[in-house]
Order: structure tokens, then C-alpha cells, then sequence
């Protein structure tokens, strides 16, 4: 049987911290599903569009991966793709309680689905995409904290460079 896992998230834009974390998700589950919010609370830079085609270059070398957007209840798309656990980052303390809360909430409605917590390496814990996108708006350097195809859609999106 294949176990299937969805990491979700807004990832706008996917920084490397979300390419370690998924990585080593691709290592634990048969599948992973890069779940791409469509209708998040973020406002978001890049179209739901631009970021699938943004991690699905990005992950391109990474088997068993694949990227979608999703709209409506998390659940229920790990329903429809029958997954049986979500993948979710922490990179601070501050990230726990509120990542604690959706998977409570998740568990609640879907008992059948568990979610695995893992952190990035270390030298990724400090990095957001608001603090990437702020860096690269401000003309600061970026390709350290994000893949290259990320690195150069986003200088083209906010004009720098």
C-alpha cells in the first residue's frame, strides 16, 4: 500500500527551508503532494499558478513528488487523494502552538489522518518568505535562501536588479 503525504502550504514564494522540509518528506512517504493554497488568508505575490509551476521546477529532480493547488477544507483534499498524513514545518518554538492547534483540529476531523512535524536544518530556521520578499524588495541579495528559479522570478516580479 502507498502511503501518501500533502504538504501544504501558501509557499509564497518556496524558500529553502520548504525544499528541506519536503525533501525529507519524499524520503519517509511513497508520495508527496505539495498542496498549494489557492484561497489563503496571505495576500499573496505570485498567482496560485505561478507558484505550482515555481516548486514543479524547483522539485523537478525529486522523485515522487507532485504539485497542486488546493482550495476549500485540507481534509478534504487529503481525503480525495486518499493521504494518510500531513506534513507540516517548524522552524521556531513560536510556529509550535498554532501548528499544534491545526493539527488537533485536522485529527478532529479526519482521525484517520496523522501529521508529522519536522524542521528544517538549521541554517533554514530563520528564513520566511515575508523576510525573503522583503530582502529582495529592499535590492538585498536572495539566492541563498531560495532555489534559482525562485531567485529570479522574484527579483522580475518586484523589479530589483
Amino acid at each position: 500500500m502507498m502511503r501518501r503525504a500533502i504538504y501544504p502550504g501558501s509557499f509564497d514564494p518556496l524558500t529553502n527551508g520548504h525544499l528541506d522540509v519536503l525533501q525529507r518528506a519524499a524520503g519517509i512517504f511513497d508520495n508527496l503532494i505539495i498542496a498549494v493554497a489557492r484561497d489563503n488568508a496571505k495576500d499573496s505575490l505570485f498567482s496560485v499558478e505561478e507558484r505550482v509551476e515555481l516548486i514543479r521546477r524547483a522539485t523537478a529532480e525529486i522523485n515522487g513528488i507532485e504539485v497542486m493547488p488546493f482550495d476549500g477544507l485540507l481534509v478534504n483534499f487529503a481525503r480525495q487523494h486518499r493521504a494518510c498524513a500531513l506534513v507540516r514545518g517548524l522552524r521556531a518554538v513560536s510556529d509550535f502552538e498554532f501548528e499544534f492547534q491545526l493539527a488537533l483540529m485536522n485529527r478532529k476531523l479526519e482521525p484517520n489522518l496523522e501529521t508529522l512535524f519536522l524542521m528544517p536544518r538549521e541554517e533554514y530556521t530563520y528564513i520566511s518568505s515575508r523576510l525573503v520578499k522583503e530582502i529582495c524588495r529592499l535590492g538585498g541579495h536572495i539566492e541563498q535562501f531560495v532555489p534559482p528559479n525562485v531567485a529570479e522570478a522574484l527579483c522580475a516580479k518586484l523589479q530589483t536588479r
